[in-house]
């Protein structure tokens, strides 16, 4: 009986026992049975992700600046290798260290990474042998220039973008990374999952700029020999195209070689003589200024609320255009006196100072245009003359670009276009305007008062012998930490080329050049030296059909028994007349192009002497030859130039009665 209940409470215990086990079963199964096989799962399986390449960086031609290659890593597991000799010729192929082979090979140890990232293809021979695992891994190369790479930007470990195009871009170029599903066995080697799919990386956007390679290399180097040559402390470029804004060219330099961001974009300064044109562009819009009308300039000293205000050419009574010519600072105030606090600073701010103009790059500046209520009573006179006021580069080159394009503030354009990985386009610029910021005829009239400052005004040494160019120059004190000074200037320079239809504006500024410093003698030659390079250069952004067009004969000084008059863009085939000696022009061949043509006249005495401003005749009506032949006796060289209203001479540039040099070059407008 006895042994009876013993087997009945032995059965009874087994039997409890076995409901708990099945209980717990149950709750391991039915209830945590999901978060089991999750923990199955993540110690048979992993998941490895598979980074993205990020998208090209072209330039304008389709030349790459930025692009991605996919790379690998090689880890080592010298347990697993089992052709020792064949990875040590593989790894040594791939110039590893001998240390980090023998420790590759070195079966007392689990597990070597080896240093560095290797093209797939080259480290084929190493990654087919049992014991080498590899890791994807993507690198961006750049085959940019200095002066483009600081517009490009980096990317840093991890493919992450660190500046410039690669940062503000980043969302578009960096594209999808993938992944994939490891399994591991028992003996810890990992393979490619069968039952679960991965995912596939997927590439960038690519993205074209509107730089122009060639244009750009060209713009580099001569700031770098100009720089070099002057022992500037740095200096910027920026090449426009004022028909849609793009930005064809942006280079930049400075002494410090850790400065590497696009300085023309991040860097504003005051832009001296190069702001009185906008001046000259809101009295004209406005009507405060007449042809007619001049200011006294006096003997270049100038007293205005205790403050002296000096000019370096004295010109005695001027009009607007002699004042931009010769950049008088005090015919620019007087002038500017016209408008009222409230104008000025209207006028400055329809030009786009004092914000950025919006390109794609994280770091832009907007310069400074103080409102008039924070103004004292030097700022109206200080900001005509370029100071109290500061813009980038760029920013003064899509001013000037309106001078170009009929008045129109455009907004700028580094990305030209945004294409997917199959070739179709998900964006292109277009042209688009901020604003209206004057008339199609203000716009000309002071395009055509900047062509005299290169003809015969402060920037000659701009000057081209066969293509019109139009710019003002500046030559602004320097500043450190907020102080000027002495002996420190920012020269600069913004030319229109051509400058009767404009394809480029062009804008060079440098930083503290030692001995010459003036915008004129240092910044303007600079312009001419890569307006020279570029048209001889085989691809430069030019239209050279609309180029050809814009020829003109050489600007090479008179004789002194002849009267040069220089007739642009006359619709016939080359012809060259004496017009005292034989009425009808010699016989040329026959060319279909547009070409310019000279007329000689005699001239009765020696040429006058550029000596002391004098009045402008008025030559209105007259035939052209006497028009031609008064103006050659008033002092003056005399260009032609088809446009008038009526027959004859129509009218001059500079107006009749205005004062200019003796010995400098008016245009005479006439009807043919």
């Amino acid at each position: 009986m006895i042994r009876s209940k013993r087997i009945g409470l032995a059965h009874l215990m087994l039997a409890l026992f076995a409901l708990a086990i099945l209980l717990k079963a149950g709750q391991v199964q039915l209830i945590h049975g999901s978060q089991w096989r999750a923990s199955a799962g993540r110690q048979q399986t992993t998941e490895r992700k598979l980074p993205a390449s990020r998208g090209q960086i072209l330039d304008a031609t389709r030349r790459v600046l930025a692009e991605s290659r996919e790379m690998v890593h090689l880890d080592v597991a010298p347990r697993e290798v089992t052709e020792p000799g064949k990875l040590r010729r593989a790894l040594m192929k791939l110039e590893v260290e001998r240390r980090v082979i023998a420790r590759a090979l070195d079966t007392k140890v689990k597990w070597v990474t080896i240093p560095g990232q290797f093209l797939s293809m080259d480290a084929a021979s190493a990654t087919v042998l049992r014991g080498v695992h590899t890791t994807a891994a993507v690198t961006r190369t750049y085959s940019a220039s200095g002066g483009a790479q600081g517009i490009i930007g980096r990317v840093g470990a991890n493919n992450v973008a660190v500046d410039g195009i690669e940062l503000a871009l980043d969302t578009i170029l960096r594209g999808t990374p993938g992944s994939t599903t490891l399994l591991r066995d028992p003996s810890g080697k990992s393979r490619e999952s069968p039952g679960v799919p991965g995912t596939a990386p997927v590439q960038g956007h690519s993205v074209v700029l509107t730089i122009n390679a060639d244009l750009q290399e060209i713009a580099e180097n001569a700031l770098a020999d100009a720089v070099d040559k002057m022992a500037a402390e740095g200096g910027d470029i920026v090449i426009l195209d004022p028909k849609d804004g793009s930005i064809l060219a942006m280079a930049s330099r400075r002494a410090d070689p850790r400065q590497t961001s696009a300085t023309a974009l991040t860097e504003p300064f005051e832009p001296g003589s190069t702001m009185k044109p906008f001046i000259a562009a809101g009295l004209l819009e406005r009507g405060r200024v007449r042809d007619s009308d001049s200011v006294d300039t006096g003997n270049g000293v100038y007293e205005l609320n205790g403050r002296e205000i000096h000019d370096e050419h004295h010109l005695g009574r001027a009009g607007l255009h002699d004042v931009l010519r010769w950049s008088s600072n005090i015919g620019i105030v007087k002038f500017g006196q016209r408008l009222t606090p409230a104008e000025q600073f209207e006028t400055l701010r329809d030009f786009g100072f004092g914000v950025p103009t919006g390109v794609p790059y994280p770091t832009e500046s907007g310069g400074t245009l103080r409102p008039p209520r924070l103004w004292s009573q030097q700022s109206a006179a200080s900001m005509a003359m370029g100071y109290e006021v500061s813009a980038t580069p760029l920013q003064l080159a899509l001013a000037y670009a309106a001078f170009a394009n009929g008045g129109e503030l455009l907004e700028p354009a580094l990305v030209k276009e945004i294409v997917r990985t199959d070739g179709t386009v998900r964006y292109r610029h277009t042209r688009r305007v901020v604003r209206r910021v004057m008339s199609v005829p203000v716009a000309d009239k002071v395009r055509h008062m900047l062509l005299g400052v290169v003809d015969e005004g402060t920037a000659l040494q701009a000057a081209l012998s066969n293509y019109m160019l139009a710019g003002k120059t500046g030559t602004p004190r320097g500043t450190v930490r907020g102080h000027y000074v002495a002996g420190r200037y920012n020269p600069n320079f913004v030319g229109l080329f051509p400058g009767d239809a404009p394809q480029y504006v062009i804008v060079v500024k440098l930083v503290a050049p030692q001995g010459a410093f003036y915008g004129g003698a240092t910044a303007a030659p600079l312009t001419k030296t890569i307006l020279q390079t570029a048209i001889a250069a085989r691809d430069a952004a030019l239209d050279r059909s609309k180029l050809a067009s814009s020829v003109v004969a050489s600007r090479e000084t008179p004789r002194r028994d002849s009267l040069e008059l220089v007739v642009a863009g006359a619709e016939t085939t080359a012809a060259v007349a004496t017009l005292a000696g034989s009425p009808q022009p010699r016989p040329v061949a026959a060319d279909t192009a547009r070409v310019p043509y000279v007329v000689t006249l005699p001239v009765r005495g020696p040429a006058p002497q550029r000596e002391a401003p004098r009045a402008v005749p008025d030559v209105q009506g007259l035939p052209l030859r006497d028009a031609a032949r008064t103006l050659h006796r008033a002092g003056f060289h005399v260009q032609l130039v088809r446009g008038g209203t009526g027959n004859g001479a129509a009218f001059t540039r500079p107006a009749s009665g205005e004062l200019a040099p003796q010995g400098s070059l008016v245009r005479l407008i006439f009807d043919y």
